[in-house]
């Protein structure tokens, strides 16, 4: 993975990729809900993914993690090229009118982004939208949230079928679901475990490569099976402050009970 000149490399890839001039809109872009500020009126901060246009490949995988404290990750992968994926981080400063952020990375590049609904524009060097045959791909769309799911913590309760009891020297088996960075954290009740979550439309989510410590315990049983389970599982359910993890419309894989933090 390699830290490099991102926005200089956005900037030349997109002088080299439009025929036509980017040129300032004269009205306001009615196709997202904008309202009068986006930073007040539109849930910002979270995920965004798109793939960008790009002249020498087949396109720029691109993710920006927003934050609420006005920081962001963003990372960039070139799709076809050896040396594919960039990475860098730094904060962001929104603008008067509260519509558009604009990103600075550790070396003081900059890039600024319009804020809609659950997408955000990239704007060219002069901060203006950009037009033309390939506007429309130069959009992130920002994941999927549920927040009856999200920013909440599910105790497990069953595993597999079999109610699941904590022994005396276990530690809590939970997880949490961070809507922000969609990225989820837990423990097994030995060990503490963090990866990757995508929502989808339909109560449907997959999980990505689960990571975790290494602790020794009495028993690692709760630690394969978990780590099992998540990657069959595509869809979830919940009822009664009760989260079911499931596969298909097969019986729950696991169920958690919403715990109510302080």
């Amino acid at each position: 993975m390699k830290k490099t000149s991102i926005v200089a490399m956005i900037c030349l890839l997109m002088s080299a990729c439009q025929s036509e001039k980017s040129t300032v809109e004269t009205s306001e872009d009615m196709t997202f809900a904008m309202g009068d500020n986006s930073r007040s009126s539109v849930d910002w901060n979270g995920t965004y993914k798109g793939t960008l246009p790009c002249a020498d490949c087949a396109g720029i995988e691109t993710k920006i993690i927003i934050k609420s404290d006005e920081t962001f990750e963003r990372s960039m992968k070139y799709l076809g090229k050896e040396d594919d994926l960039f990475f860098d981080q730094g904060t962001f400063e929104w603008d008067d009118l509260g519509r558009t952020i604009t990103l600075t990375n550790e070396s003081d590049e900059k890039q600024s982004y319009q804020v809609g609904e659950n997408i955000l524009f990239q704007l060219d060097q002069d901060g203006n939208r950009i037009t033309g045959d390939l506007a429309e791909m130069y959009t992130l769309v920002k994941n999927f949230t549920d927040y009856e799911l999200e920013n909440k913590k599910w105790i497990l309760i069953e595993l597999r079928g079999t109610p699941y009891e904590k022994r005396s020297d276990d530690k809590e088996a939970f997880l949490f679901f961070d809507n922000e960075t969609s990225r989820f954290y837990g423990n097994t009740g030995c060990n503490s475990i963090n990866g990757g979550y995508e929502l989808q439309d339909g109560y449907r989510i997959t999980f990505g490569n689960v990571a975790s410590t290494m602790m020794a315990c009495p028993s690692l049983e709760n630690d394969q099976i978990i780590g099992s389970l998540l990657k069959e599982v595509d869809n979830y359910s919940i009822g009664d402050d009760q989260l079911s993890l499931n596969k298909a419309r097969m019986a729950p894989l696991a169920r958690f009970q919403l715990v109510e933090e302080e």
